[in-house]
């Protein structure tokens, strides 16, 4: 199993952030959700803290390129093997940090690589 941060999570089933949560958990992954604000999402916790997180596999992100700048630290801290850029979170910089520190830099949809078992 893949333990995976999601960033960008919120509450609101509509959002792929959420999707993606649940989509994780039901396929056995732990996941570690931050959003602006604390709530849940089923069982999962959402946390606005930036914990310490040992093995983690990949850093799956839903948030702009803008707010991203923020926990570039913190993503690098965490030795994710990749990042997923999901759609409208590209981001160049961000991804020529990961591949200067051994990280995996993906535009791909979490959704869709869970569907089709490539995650």
């Amino acid at each position: 199993m893949k333990k995976t941060v999601v960033l960008g999570a919120s509450e609101n089933p509509e959002r792929y952030s959420y999707l993606a949560v649940e989509k994780l958990k039901r396929y056995g992954h732990p996941v570690v959700a931050i959003g602006r604000q604390e709530g849940k999402i089923g069982d999962t916790p959402i946390i606005t803290a930036h914990p310490a997180e040992k093995e983690v596999d990949t850093v799956t992100l839903y948030l702009n390129p803008q707010l991203q700048k923020q926990y570039y630290d913190y993503i690098l801290s965490l030795h994710p093997k990749r990042i997923v850029f999901n759609p409208g979170t590209e981001n160049t910089e961000l991804s020529d940090l990961a591949r200067a520190n051994g990280i995996e830099p993906l535009e791909a949809c979490t959704l869709v690589l869970l569907g089709t078992g490539q995650y």
